[in-house]
């Protein structure tokens, strides 16, 4: 079992930034792949960034492709999304997840831990 906490979630103008973070416990950290998730009102949850057990090994979602960096703080136990050059399209629950996989996976039915979520909201 694997329990998750978010926080950096807020209100941001369009063009700023936000660093996420997601803290894990009841596993040894080295051993997940964790992955971000977004989703809007009335959307369906949404793949946004991903790393493996190996650090180097990192996928993102074409919309935030040169804008967000997900890395990992093993001894921190966590994970973080740094978010540059928001948009309001970038609106959303943003929610941390982690899999015993080895790799990035991009669909939510691989993951079975899940975060609380934490609100980002991007203004014009």
């Amino acid at each position: 079992q694997v329990q998750l906490v978010e926080s950096g979630g807020g209100l941001v103008q369009a063009g700023g930034s936000l660093r996420l973070s997601c803290t894990a416990s009841g596993r040894t950290f080295s051993s997940l792949a964790l992955g971000w998730f977004r989703q809007a009102p009335g959307k369906e949850r949404e793949f946004v960034a991903g790393v493996g057990r190996s650090a180097g090994v990192t996928n993102y979602a074409d919309f935030v492709k040169g804008r967000f960096t997900i890395f990992r703080d093993n001894p921190k136990n966590s994970v973080y999304l740094q978010m540059n050059s928001l948009k309001p399209e970038d609106t959303a629950v943003y929610y941390c997840a982690a899999t015993s996989a080895i790799g990035v996976l991009v669909t939510r039915w691989a993951y079975a831990y899940w975060g609380q979520g934490t609100q980002v909201t991007v203004s014009s």
